[in-house]
């Protein structure tokens, strides 16, 4: 399996080249096209516990699993605009924010049960999602993506809705900046805290605060 991203970093596309016997797994909406020569199937993966689980993780409740019976081309993008970066798991596991997961290998397995995944269902809304296993990941962001590594840090806070994914080997912890007062005037809310050795990666802008902005400039119509 190769991969080229394209058109980064404002309006990525992930084109994946497979062999004939080759898959690959994604989020249900990603798709943008294919080769005649790749089957698409849709199912409820893990069965149907595990799948509403899922999708109450912020994961579609049904994913496409793309099949080449022989050798050609798959594509996808995400819905919002902005850069993917592929991850290569080797046995590993890597926790991805819920809406920020793409694609991966179809024998990785993508768990929102974790008791870890609670932590990030704050002000933000979001959900963390542990993949685990070996095989490409792939993983989208909101504007452009930047890979920290936090060896080099004492203590490094991030804002939560500007995470995208962090390896297993970092601690952290979630809590809210100030009280509520300093939270409305500050336009902060829930920041996470990583500690250790390992990669965290960001993105550059954030869903919730770019709503912030513009839900108030939408003009409501007259009762």
């Amino acid at each position: 399996m190769e991969h080229d991203i394209s058109y980064r970093p404002s309006f990525s596309l992930l084109t994946v080249s497979l062999e004939e016997g080759e898959s690959i797994r994604a989020e249900s909406g990603a798709m943008v096209s294919h080769d005649t020569s790749i089957e698409m199937e849709t199912n409820a993966t893990g069965g149907f516990l595990k799948s509403l689980t899922r999708s109450l993780g912020g994961e579609s409740f049904f994913q496409n699993t793309f099949h080449a019976t022989a050798p050609g081309d798959v594509q996808f993008a995400p819905v919002l605009p902005g850069d993917i970066v592929h991850r290569e798991l080797d046995d590993e596991t890597v926790y991805v924010q819920s809406s920020s997961y793409i694609a991966g290998d179809p024998s990785l397995d993508v768990d929102s049960e974790f008791g870890g995944a609670k932590s990030f269902l704050g002000g933000e809304g979001l959900v963390l999602l542990r993949v685990t296993g070996s095989g490409p990941l792939f993983m989208s962001s909101y504007g452009a993506i930047q890979a920290v590594d936090v060896s080099d840090r004492d203590d490094f806070v991030v804002d939560t809705g500007h995470i995208v994914a962090f390896e297993e080997s970092l601690d952290f912890t979630v809590r809210r900046v100030g009280g509520l007062k300093s939270t409305l005037t500050s336009g902060e809310g829930l920041v996470c805290n990583f500690t250790g050795d390992g990669t965290v990666w960001l993105q550059s802008r954030s869903e919730s605060s770019f709503l912030a902005w513009l839900i108030p400039k939408i003009p409501t119509s007259p009762n």
